[in-house]
């Protein structure tokens, strides 16, 4: 068959466009089905704001986005750094290392600064539990608030309102459970305000009660069975005694775990066996693939999870799944 010039250039074109949009097709398919799961952006871009001024002090967050995105409704993990609400910042390398890793993922992802209420001061045994009780309540309100003016300004950043994680360490571990669980949202975020889920590390709250059918969300808890600040189970905060000012009884990662699991809800509980406190920041340095796969699982694709993982700090040392705090001579 003779094919005229003209018509052949025009099939040999026809076919090369059809080539270049299966190859678009193919790999458009690829990123959304590894998007949030692994890694698809080389890069990532930065931006502070702003999100509270209280008197002279100008509260503010980072911003993590990942390059050239141009998806327009993504969801956020907002991090609480630790620090015993006395000390502690939102740019430490460990947390921007983390922010920057799950940007190029594709979340955006944000560290914010809150009031450090105990600056200077004790957050330990001599200081009341009614004090400690109104400094979790005082960060929580600060968590909130960088909520609000994401929810408000959730078009502009490109992000899901609805699909708002909170993480945090220690101290902000302790803030974000009581942000999601504890302090009420609907005076600062609305009546139907919910969060997507809360991430905490090595975290605790003071009443595992408040976590029923209707306030749970997903929730993540990695926790040291060692901690000797913040108990892995249910026990006083710091350990202090019942006859000291500080004496609270907080109920740590295993208990809110167990909490979930007796009403029937899903909970992702890493163990870190004879562990400590350092499973407050542990997680993001080495276990952010398990990160990635709660964030996937259990908050974007909303599947119900009763998920319990145990890491052996010291396999050469016997280990349960349940608070061994007497045998770690924690007292």
């Amino acid at each position: 068959m003779n094919c005229p010039l003209q018509v052949r250039n025009l099939l040999l074109k026809s076919a090369l466009f059809l080539m270049l949009s299966i190859a678009v097709l193919s790999c458009t398919a690829q990123e959304s089905d590894t998007r949030y799961l692994h890694q698809v952006f080389d890069d990532f871009s930065m931006q502070t704001v702003t999100y509270l001024n209280k008197g002279e002090e100008r509260l503010q967050m980072d911003i993590y986005s990942p390059k050239g995105d141009t998806e327009g409704n993504r969801p956020v993990i907002l991090y609480v750094h630790g620090g015993g609400f006395s000390g502690g910042t939102r740019d430490e390398k460990r947390y921007t290392d983390f922010c920057e890793t799950m940007a190029k993922k594709g979340y955006v992802t944000i560290t914010m600064s809150y009031t450090l209420l105990r600056k200077g001061k004790s957050f330990g045994c001599d200081f009341s539990a009614e004090g400690k009780v109104s400094v979790f309540d005082g960060t929580a309100a600060d968590v909130q608030a960088a909520t609000k003016y994401l929810t408000e300004n959730a078009r502009k950043l490109k992000i899901n309102s609805e699909m708002i994680t909170l993480a945090g360490s220690s101290a902000g571990a302790e803030a974000v459970l009581h942000a999601a669980y504890v302090k009420d949202t609907k005076a600062t975020l609305g009546e139907s305000f919910k969060y997507a889920g809360v991430i905490s590390m090595a975290g605790a709250m003071i009443n595992d009660q408040l976590i029923t059918n209707d306030t749970a969300i997903p929730t993540q808890l990695f926790h040291g069975t060692c901690d000797g600040l913040v108990p892995y189970g249910t026990a006083p905060h710091h350990y202090c005694d019942y006859d000291t000012p500080g004496f609270l009884t907080l109920y740590g990662g295993k208990s809110i775990a167990d909490r979930l699991a007796t009403i029937g809800e899903g909970y992702y509980m890493v163990t870190g066996c004879n562990g400590g406190h350092e499973w407050n920041d542990r997680p993001m340095i080495v276990y952010s693939n398990l990160i990635t796969d709660f964030m996937y699982h259990d908050v974007l694709k909303q599947e119900t999870r009763q998920v319990h993982i145990i890491k052996a700090d010291a396999p050469d040392k016997s280990c349960t799944d349940r608070g061994n705090e007497l045998a770690c001579g924690v007292r």
